[in-house]
């Protein structure tokens, strides 16, 4: 069940299965506190990178059966990610809706495209050489964003346009993610963010 109060862009969401059990308290307009642990290290890492460069105040736990692997865990946490952002954005009348940002990481360069726009697709063109970037598989990057876009219903392109380092790649995404994130859903002086009125 969501929680939010009137006029504050913040949700506060659990989710619980038979694999993981996610809690996330996510405040758009805060920036300043990032506490996140999934069991996954390399994941945490990220996803603090994500929320600090998106300017977002995150609260993210997941005790989940990584005893199998971290896909279920990488997984669950990017759906109650997905639905705690389309929550707490839900009121907001009017918003830039889209933003785009090259990102560098050393000799990385990530496109990151977003249009917050109430229909969950992704298009991602990323190629890992590891299976594995510490201890987070690097095939569940996309999964994660999979499953973000799907529940918080945004049209989200990441493209690889250089890099050798998977390290360097995968920072470089998430910085992205965060940078593209905060723009489109910046508060905007229009009257609406869709010549139809809403965001679909």
């Amino acid at each position: 069940m969501a929680k939010s109060a009137p006029g504050v862009r913040y949700a506060e969401l659990e989710r619980e299965t038979h694999e993981t059990r996610v809690t996330v308290v996510l405040d758009l307009d805060g920036g300043t506190r990032q506490d996140i642990s999934t069991g996954v290290g390399f994941f945490d890492h990220m996803l603090q990178l994500m929320a600090f460069h998106g300017q977002v105040d995150l609260g993210l736990t997941c005790e989940g059966d990584l005893e199998v692997d971290d896909h279920h865990t990488v997984e669950d946490c990017g759906i109650v990610l997905g639905q705690a952002f389309a929550h707490a954005i839900s009121d907001e009348k009017s918003i830039q809706r889209y933003a785009s940002n090259h990102t560098p990481m050393d000799e990385a360069l990530v496109l990151v495209a977003l249009d917050i726009s109430g229909r969950g697709i992704l298009g991602y063109n990323v190629n890992f050489k590891r299976e594995k970037i510490g201890d987070l598989s690097t095939e569940c990057v996309r999964e994660f964003f999979r499953a973000f876009t799907t529940h918080a219903k945004v049209t989200l392109h990441i493209h690889q346009i250089a890099g050798e380092n998977d390290h360097h790649i995968c920072e470089a995404i998430f910085k992205g993610f965060g940078r593209a994130l905060k723009f489109a859903a910046e508060k905007s002086e229009r009257r609406s963010s869709s010549t139809k009125g809403k965001r679909d």
